[in-house]
C-alpha cells in the first residue's frame, strides 16, 4: 500500500495556524497517569534498535526523538509550529509530549531537519516510516516525495534526488476515524469498554539508510522442518548465501535471487528451543543480515481427533489475548524492552501462544517471538461498521450462523480491508513464529469469507487459517474457531481441528494501576489475586482441560494485560503488577499438553 506517487499530493502551500481545537473528553479528570518503568525512565532518542531485523544492513540514521509539530484546517504548511512531539508516540500518548486528540480530520505536521553523516550515501538514500495512522504524504526540501495510505504498515520513500546539504523533512498525515473505510481495530473516537483512545499520527521509527544500486530489496523466507527458501523477489541477483549452523558454517549460491538451504542435522523451533539459524546475503553491490527458523504447523488425525501439530507431533497452544496498547504510549511501548517483559511475563505462567489482536507491531515484537519462543497467532485489521446487536449480542445467545457473502457490501472498504491484508501478510510472513493468520473478529466488518480465506492462501500457503474467530462460521476455514464467555460451554470437535480463540476476562483491579477508577470492564469479578488464580484455575480445570481431551487444540485466554476500562489483564496497563503466581499456571500448561498427546496413532 505504499507508493511513490506519480501524481503529486497536494503541495506544501503556506498557509496560517488553523482554529483548531483540542478535542476533550468529559471524563478526562477522573483518569489515571499511568507510566510503564520503560516509560518513567525514558530519555535521550526513543526506539535504538535496528528497525528490520529480518533484513538487516551497516549503515542507518536514526530520526526518532523531538520534532517540530503543528496542525492545520487544510493541507497547506503551517505558518507556526508551536509545540514539540517525540517520536515514534502518537500525539495521544503520554510519551508524546503532547497527550491530547485533535479533531477529526485535522491535517498533522511533523518538521524536522537533517544533515547525511560523511560517507553515509552510497547510491540510494531510502526513508523508512514504520507506520502512521492513515493517510501520509512525505516533503524532503519542498518536493513531494511519496505518500502513503494505510495505518498498520511499513513505508519507503526513495528521497535521493530531493537532497540537499542540509535538508527539511515534513510529514503530513491526517486520520479521520469518522470513516471506517481504512482499517483501525479498537479505536474509537469516544473510548469506553472495549473500545480504547483514538491513535493517530507517526507511531513506528522514522529512519533513513542508504543502498547501493543494486540492492537487496526484501527477503522472503520460507520453512519446513528440513530445509529454507530465500528468495530476493529479484531474478538478476547473483551472489552467495552463508549460514551459521550448529554443524558449523554452511554457503550456498543465489542464483537468480534464490537460495535453497538444507542444514544436515536440522534443530528446530518451537516454544520450548526457539532456535534460529542467522545468514548473509552477500551480491557484488550489497549485503545484509537475517535469519530463518525450521517448523511447521500441520493439521493430522490422532485419536479419531483432528489435531494441530507443531513440527509434525500434537501440540496444544497455550494462548493469551494481546491487544497491544500500553498505558503511557498507547500503540508504541517506551522501549523495545517491553516486548521482551511482556513475552518473558506470559512464558512464566506457561503461555506458548499469543494472539495478536487486531494489530500489526513493529517487526521487533515478531524477532522477540522468534528470539523467545513465542507463537503468534495474527490478526488482520478490521474495518467497516460494528454494531452492538449484530455482532455482539445476538451471536452471544447463538445466533451465529450467517451467510456472510452480503455482508459490508460497501466496495471501497473490501478493498481497503483486502488491501491491508496483503500488507501485513507480505511484511510478517518470514517470521517463524507466526503459524496462525486470522481474518475476521466476530463479524465486525466480516464479508465474502470463503474469497478472503482464497485471496489469504495464495499470499501464504504454509500456514494455518483462522478465517472467522468467533461468529458467524460457514465460509471456507481451516479450523472451527469459537468464543465463550457466557452461557454453557458447548465445544465438540468435529472435521477441523477445534480452537477456543478467546475465553475468560476474569477482573481483577489493583489499586493504584487502574486507569479510569470509575468504569470498569470484563466478564467476572475476582476481589483478591488468590481469588483470581482460582477462578482461571477452575476455568481451565472444569472446561478447557476435558475438552482438549476431546479434541480441542488451542484456547486463548483473554487476556495479557489491562487496557484503559477493561481490569481483566494477568499484567496491569502499567506492566508493574503481575497478577498470577507462576507455579500453579506452569503446572497446568503441563496438564494441557497431556492432554493431547496421542493414546494411538492414527495417521
Amino acid at each position: 500500500m505504499c507508493y511513490n506517487t506519480t501524481k503529486a499530493p497536494a503541495p506544501l502551500g503556506q498557509g496560517k495556524q488553523g482554529p483548531l481545537q483540542w478535542a476533550g473528553r468529559e471524563e478526562s479528570a477522573m483518569l489515571q497517569t499511568l507510566y510503564t518503568p520503560q516509560g518513567e525512565a525514558l530519555t535521550g532518542t526513543p526506539w535504538q534498535v535496528y528497525p528490520r531485523p529480518q533484513l538487516r544492513r551497516e549503515g542507518w540514521l536514526n530520526l526518532n526523538g523531538d520534532w517540530e509539530f503543528a496542525l492545520s484546517d487544510d493541507t497547506n504548511l503551517p505558518a507556526a509550529w508551536p509545540m514539540t512531539i517525540r517520536v515514534p508516540f502518537c500525539p495521544e500518548s503520554l510519551l508524546s509530549g503532547i497527550g491530547r486528540h485533535f479533531d477529526e480530520g485535522s491535517w498533522l505536521f511533523y518538521r524536522r531537519r537533517f544533515s547525511l553523516p560523511a560517507g553515509f550515501t552510497k547510491d540510494r538514500v531510502l526513508l523508512h516510516i514504520g507506520a502512521a495512522d492513515q493517510f501520509l504524504d512525505c516533503f524532503v526540501n519542498g518536493q513531494p516525495v511519496g505518500s502513503h495510505a494505510g495505518g498498520y504498515e511499513a513505508m519507503t520513500f526513495d528521497i535521493t534526488e530531493a537532497l540537499l546539504p542540509e535538508n527539511t523533512l515534513v510529514l503530513r498525515v491526517r486520520d479521520d476515524l469518522r470513516s471506517h473505510v481504512q482499517p483501525y481495530g479498537k479505536q474509537v473516537i469516544q473510548r469506553g469498554g472495549m473500545w480504547y483512545t483514538p491513535v493517530s499520527g507517526v507511531w513506528q521509527t522514522v529512519w533513513l539508510e542508504s543502498v547501493p544500486r543494486p540492492y537487496i530489496r526484501k527477503l522472503d523466507i520460507r520453512t519446513d522442518t528440513r530445509r529454507a527458501v530465500i528468495d530476493t523477489g529479484d531474478d538478476s541477483l547473483e551472489g552467495t548465501v552463508t549460514v551459521d549452523a550448529p554443524e558449523g558454517q554452511l554457503t550456498v549460491p543465489l542464483q537468480k535471487g534464490k537460495a535453497v538451504v538444507e542444514p544436515l542435522s536440522p534443530r528446530l523451533w518451537s516454544p520450548e528451543d526457539p532456535f534460529l539459524y542467522p545468514f548473509t546475503v552477500k551480491t557484488a553491490t550489497d549485503r545484509v543480515e537475517s535469519y530463518f527458523a525450521l517448523r511447521q504447523i500441520s493439521v493430522r488425525k490422532i485419536d479419531g481427533h483432528a489435531r494441530l501439530c507443531l513440527n509434525g507431533k500434537p501440540y496444544f497452544f497455550h494462548g493469551v489475548l494481546d491487544q497491544g496498547y500500553y498505558s503511557d504510549g498507547l500503540f508504541t511501548p517506551a522501549a523495545p524492552e517491553c516486548f521482551e517483559k511482556d513475552i518473558l511475563a506470559m512464558k512464566k505462567l506457561g503461555f506458548n501462544t499469543l494472539r495478536k489482536h487486531i494489530k500489526v507491531e513493529p517487526e521487533e515484537y515478531y524477532y522477540q517471538c522468534d528470539r523467545l519462543g513465542m507463537v503468534v497467532f495474527q490478526d488482520m485489521v478490521n474495518n467497516g461498521d460494528y454494531d452492538y446487536i449484530r455482532d455482539t449480542v445476538l451471536p452471544t445467545v447463538g445466533l451465529q450462523r450467517r451467510r456472510d457473502k452480503q455482508m459490508h457490501r460497501d466496495a471501497e472498504t473490501r478493498a481497503a480491508f483486502l488491501a491491508g491484508m496483503k500488507a501485513t501478510v507480505n511484511q510478517l510472513k518470514s517470521h517463524p513464529c507466526i503459524l496462525c493468520w486470522t481474518i475476521f473478529n466476530e463479524g465486525w466488518g466480516q464479508f465474502d469469507s470463503s474469497a478472503a480465506y482464497h485471496t489469504l492462501r495464495s499470499l501464504d500457503d504454509s500456514r494455518i487459517i483462522n478465517t472467522v474467530s468467533g461468529w458467524f462460521r460457514g465460509g471456507e476455514s481451516d479450523l472451527d474457531s469459537r468464543h465463550i464467555y457466557f452461557g454453557p460451554w458447548r465445544l465438540k470437535a468435529g472435521k477441523k481441528p477445534l480452537v477456543l480463540t478467546e475465553f475468560g476476562g476474569c477482573c481483577l483491579a489493583v489499586k493504584g494501576h487502574i486507569f479510569n477508577p470509575d468504569k470498569a470492564y470484563g466478564y467476572s469479578t475476582a476481589e483478591t489475586p488468590a481469588d483470581l488464580q482460582r477462578a482461571i484455575l477452575r476455568l481451565y480445570t472444569r472446561y478447557v482441560l476435558p475438552a482438549a481431551e476431546k479434541g480441542l487444540c488451542a484456547a486463548i485466554y483473554t487476556q495479557l494485560s489491562d487496557v484503559e476500562d477493561e481490569i481483566n489483564g494477568l499484567v496491569t496497563y502499567d506492566r508493574r503488577v503481575e497478577k498470577l503466581a507462576p507455579g500453579p499456571m506452569a503446572a497446568l500448561a503441563a496438564r494441557l499438553q497431556r492432554a493431547v498427546q496421542p493414546r494411538q496413532q492414527n495417521d
